[in-house]
């Protein structure tokens, strides 16, 4: 058909990490924007050479920046979880999920009256009260159980403006009506998910239902489509250009997955370079239905390491 690319046309751009095209990609970006697990680490196991690469870019001058999708945690707890694995990360340089639904309430002027209801962990309910605002729910209401019996009435705050749901480990029947009842029955409630992903490494041997999951229930309950905030929408994105006036064109978003990091990269107009170390796999790359493209792959971070390495050595 006039105007289609072919598979192979499109998989003929995608480029492994060489000495050659990593001396090119170091050359043409100032910014390396990172996916935190399945790249960085596995849970709280560090991936190995990691942090020597890190400090390798960091000497060359590159701004680094990670941009994760998982909201179970805050900046201000990132940072903490980056310093027990041994690397120095700011609060500046951290943009969790967590933190963009915060932000995204209070750039749309989300009313300082009005209640947050959480299905997710301390780090949303965290960053909502540093922006000002007053959550409910989080693991608190994990430990909640409901009636389901005659006459038995469930009562939900009306003044809830906004429901954000994000990973949950806490999730129960509970938090589902409370969230159900804001978005269905409160004028006006927002619906805002942190993000969608389906699958994460929560712990370094197996991966673990993402926030997708408990998303997907209220999208059932409420036959509504939420607001997301993370990875893929670029509406973190703005925040960063905002911060570091780098344009995106100076950026390298790296990251373990096609449908959030290397989606989010290209929708943004990044550099991308996707890395086997987490969800996605080389054969998921070669698979001919695959249509979202990185512009670069390798098998782990740290290959970057070994690459310029290898560019210094003598003929």
């Amino acid at each position: 058909m006039a105007g289609e690319i072919s598979q192979s046309t499109v998989k003929d751009k995608c480029q492994r990490l060489t000495p050659q095209t990593t001396a090119n990609l170091l050359d043409s970006v100032d910014a390396f924007l990172f996916d935190c697990d399945g790249v960085i680490w596995k849970g709280d196991v560090l991936i190995d050479g990691v942090s020597d690469t890190l400090d390798l870019l960091r000497s060359m001058g590159k701004k680094l920046v990670f941009v994760t999708n998982n909201s179970t945690k805050s900046r201000r707890q990132y940072a903490k979880k980056f310093h027990s694995v041994g690397i120095s990360v700011s609060e500046d340089e951290i943009f969790c999920s967590s933190f963009a639904a915060a932000m995204y309430l209070k750039v749309n002027d989300f009313p300082i009256e009005k209640k947050v209801y959480v299905i997710g962990e301390e780090g949303i309910l965290e960053e909502l009260e540093l922006a000002g605002f007053t959550p409910l729910g989080g693991p608190e209401d994990g430990k909640k159980t409901v009636h389901l019996k005659p006459n038995n009435f469930f009562e939900h705050d009306k003044s809830v403006g906004a429901v954000v749901v994000g990973l949950d480990q806490y999730i129960n029947f509970y938090k589902l009506q409370y969230g159900t009842l804001c978005i269905r029955e409160n004028p006006g409630c927002l619906f805002i998910a942190t993000n969608r992903d389906a699958v994460g490494h929560l712990t370094d041997l197996q991966e673990w239902p993402g926030a997708g999951c408990m998303v997907a229930a209220i999208c059932g309950t409420t036959q509504k489509n939420p607001i997301v905030v993370g990875k893929p929408s670029t509406f973190l994105m703005d925040f960063l250009l905002q911060k570091f006036n780098i344009p995106t064109s100076k950026m390298c978003m790296v990251g373990d997955r096609l449908d959030t990091d290397i989606l989010f990269g290209e929708n943004a107009g990044c550099r991308t370079l996707l890395v086997f170390s987490g969800v996605t796999k080389e054969s998921d790359l070669q698979d001919s239905s695959t249509q979202i493209q990185p512009q670069y792959f390798t098998t782990t971070l740290s290959d970057i390491l070994t690459l310029v390495d290898n560019t210094k050595s003598p003929l």
